[in-house]
């Protein structure tokens, strides 16, 4: 690919990464080094992650991004994104955050997954079977992003950056783990949102690309397509059942999940 010989990847890269350390205010990749295609984009998202994974660890999981129809029109993409999770941002309970580490803080509030067996590597998609096969672990979770104080009314131009840039990924906060998650409707499941007791939003365990395990396989077939795979003990979060919140010092965040449980998140 022409980005790596020319450099633009790497320097793309350093650009996002600068941009989160210092937490300053989101602006458009200048052009001369913004991804010109999904490939590139993903190209510079492994640069931006392999930054990262100095100070925030290897990588321990992933997420789907976009997983609507109308969420990828917002932001002119046609299709789901993924980004990478780091082994010192996934924590379990008790959870706190300091709102002041971030540029904005973003909670999104998820059904997670983590893997109990590895799925081969290959040519042709995985069926959701073969998927659902290999997973230990349900979970409810907090997906952690920072937008960086993003223009949102400017993103349907920026989509192949928001892949870039990883997604905004910087974490998640993980429930107790339900081993016998087959034995529920995760469709069907009614997730509901609250900030500080209060009902903020409520959805079904099917908005998440019409069943959590088929965002897991997503998930699965998009690293299966770039000659990577789902290892054993990897995290999958599979996208948010409620509109996303920005929480403020002082909110206490809680995911009540239905028969997988709930999880909550200081933010301090």
């Amino acid at each position: 690919m022409r980005a790596f010989r020319d450099g633009r990847v790497q320097r793309a890269a350093t650009w996002l990464a600068r941009r989160h350390l210092h937490r300053l205010s989101s602006r458009p990749l200048p052009r001369a080094i913004a991804p010109r295609d999904l490939a590139e984009a993903y190209a510079v998202q492994d640069a931006f992650v392999a930054i990262k994974a100095r100070s925030c660890g290897a990588v321990a999981g992933y997420k789907i991004a976009l997983t609507t129809p109308q969420m990828r029109a917002m932001v002119g993409l046609h299709e789901s994104i993924a980004g990478c999770l780091h082994v010192r941002q996934v924590v379990g309970p008790p959870a706190a955050v300091r709102a002041s580490d971030y540029g904005r803080l973003l909670v999104e509030f998820e059904i997670g997954f983590r893997m109990a067996a590895d799925l081969p590597r290959g040519e042709g998609p995985l069926s959701r079977g073969q998927v659902a096969h290999a997973v230990g672990e349900a979970m409810p979770a907090f997906e952690l992003a920072d937008d960086l104080g993003a223009d949102y009314a400017t993103l349907a131009s920026r989509g192949l950056e928001l892949a870039a840039d990883n997604a905004w990924t910087e974490g998640a906060v993980l429930g107790e783990p339900v081993r016998a998650w087959r034995d529920i409707d995760l469709a069907g499941l009614r997730g509901v949102a609250l900030v500080n007791g209060r009902v903020v939003g409520e959805g079904r365990g099917a908005d998440a690309a019409g069943h959590p395990v088929a965002a897991l396989t997503w998930v699965a077939n998009h690293l299966r397509g770039r000659g990577r795979q789902l290892r054993r003990g990897d995290v999958v979060i599979t996208g948010s059942l409620v509109r996303s919140q920005f929480p403020r010092a002082g909110d206490l965040l809680r995911f009540d999940a239905g028969a997988l449980g709930a999880v909550e998140l200081q933010v301090r």
